[in-house]
């Protein structure tokens, strides 16, 4: 069950517990400090998160279908079998995240003006994925499907893109990405001209 403080701050009834899980509807949460918290087992569907801490919380086994996280910071969270279903980041706090352990039933986000670096994707199948003017300096997408994703004026300084389906992705805007087109699935991912420098790092030639 959420704490007594937070129930107290909004001056709401404790949630539901639906098929062992509790459920929070349609509520906003701000300024809310969930540090070393243990909000596992909860679904919190269509709900908004504004300026809310997240550090070393555990959010296992939860579920936040249709939410919205706006400037949160998440530092060492647990996400073992966590639900994100049709979600938004907007101005997060991301950093060394590892979205490997979410269920992958389902598994949908999106992020906007977001620190991501060191982050993991490894292996998820995050189709469509549009990530805007977010930094993702070495990030993990190793095996990750994100066939027309968007990495719309993003920072990709290091980021690791090993056997990982690219088509139809967008790279026109994003900045400072470098791998292997022939170990990675690029049918018809769109990149700009000058980044195409970024792609043929591995031939050492010197274009002038």
């Amino acid at each position: 069950m959420l704490t007594p403080l937070i129930k107290e701050k909004y001056h709401e009834e404790y949630p539901v517990t639906i098929m062992s899980k509790i459920l929070q509807e349609k509520t906003t949460f701000t300024k809310v400090d969930y540090t070393d918290q243990h909000l596992s087992d909860h679904e919190f569907d269509t709900c908004t998160f504004i300026n809310c801490i997240f550090s070393k919380s555990d959010l296992s086994n939860s579920d936040f279908p249709d939410c919205s996280f706006i400037d949160c910071s998440f530092s060492l969270v647990k996400l073992n079998n966590t639900g994100f279903k049709n979600v938004s980041f907007t101005g997060c706090k991301l950093l060394g995240i590892d979205f490997t352990k979410c269920k992958d039933f389902l598994l949908s986000f999106n992020f906007e003006k977001c620190l991501l670096d060191y982050s993991t994707f490894t292996k998820k199948k995050i189709r469509n994925t549009l990530f805007k003017d977010c930094t993702i300096k070495e990030a993990d997408f190793t095996e990750t499907d994100l066939t027309g994703s968007s990495f719309q004026n993003c920072d990709l300084t290091r980021t690791i893109f090993m056997h990982t389906v690219l088509e139809k992705a967008d790279f026109r805007t994003a900045l400072n990405y470098s791998f292997d087109l022939e170990s990675n699935r690029v049918k018809k991912a769109k990149f700009s001209s000058s980044g195409i420098i970024g792609l043929l790092d591995k031939y050492q030639i010197i274009i002038g």
